[in-house]
């Protein structure tokens, strides 16, 4: 049954007015979720908006196999799938991990901004432990119009990153670490109480939330062509 705002699939209310409302349509969100209702949400929702991708997160290997089958695109490091064409990109997102272990966030982070609308350059394996990787690619962080960096353990990359350009900035920790950094919450507690200003933290594992943001931020930095 559908009111114009929801379609109702007995197990799911699925949010059809939002892309009108934010500008971005909802994102099914498939932990917990069985492959075939991460199949169903994501059809409908590609059904009410043909002219967009939409995307599902944190998926199963069931759940990307079956989405594969149904005609998605599946990105296995970030556990996501795309339904549609992806937008025309808009702004820069550079997306940061500090290690080849936050790979899969960052991953989720960076297909996430691409599905919003933004385009997207990721640099890797730039960790605190090896300073001179990040300070050999400062012009092209220097160059985006918006960061997400991520980083487990300490914590420190945001800050580092931080002190050394002015972009608009959203740090992700992720749950990357020895015992003491506590799943993440290590990371989390030292980006919240960063010395460097300007920079924005999302929950840890969140690259979604910050894909959004970054995308949200990139294409107000390059609007569309009147023309």
């Amino acid at each position: 049954m559908t009111d114009h705002r929801t379609e109702d699939l007995g197990f799911a209310r699925v949010d059809l007015d939002r892309a009108r409302r934010t500008g971005d349509a909802e994102v099914v969100y498939g932990a917990g979720k069985t492959p075939q209702q991460v199949v169903d949400i994501l059809r409908t929702l590609h059904e009410a908006h043909p002219d967009r991708a939409v995307l599902a997160t944190r998926l199963s290997d069931e759940a990307m196999a079956a989405a594969q089958a149904a005609g998605a695109e599946v990105d296995s490091v970030a556990r996501a799938a795309t339904l549609g064409e992806l937008p025309p990109p808009r702004g820069t997102v550079t997306v940061v991990a500090a290690g080849t272990s936050d790979a899969p966030v960052a991953a989720e982070a960076a297909l996430t901004a691409r599905v919003h609308g933004a385009g997207v350059e990721v640099i890797t394996d730039v960790g605190v432990a090896g300073l001179h990787r990040l300070l050999g690619v400062r012009d092209r962080l220097e160059a985006a119009d918006v960061l997400v960096v991520v980083a487990g353990m300490e914590g420190a990359l945001p800050s580092v990153v931080g002190g050394l350009v002015g972009v608009p900035m959203v740090a992700v920790p992720t749950s990357v670490g020895y015992g003491a950094s506590f799943g993440g919450m290590a990371a989390l507690l030292a980006m919240l109480n960063s010395c460097a200003p300007g920079v924005t933290v999302v929950n840890i594992d969140n690259g979604y939330g910050a894909g959004v943001f970054a995308a949200r931020v990139a294409r107000r930095a390059a609007p569309r062509d009147p023309a």
